[in-house]
């Protein structure tokens, strides 16, 4: 199951803040850690979605093309 950008963003969030609400230092590094992973992942899925974007605009323009080319 693929997840969303917004997804991800959402839980880097939630993460960030319960670094800035722990007490214990491993705590916070593991959820600053977390806060991390999570960012780099909404990265990834907005690259996947735009990158899936670009090539269904190249697909259509190629189908368009072909089709004018054919008329």
């Amino acid at each position: 199951m693929s997840q969303s950008y917004e997804f991800y963003i959402t839980r880097a969030d939630a993460s960030r803040k319960a670094a800035e609400a722990a007490t214990l230092d491993n705590v916070r590094n593991r959820e600053l850690r977390a806060a991390k992973s999570w960012a780099e992942l909404a990265e990834h899925a907005r690259g996947v979605a735009e990158a899936r974007i670009k090539t269904e605009r190249e697909k259509r323009e190629a189908r368009e093309a072909l089709a004018a080319a054919e008329a």
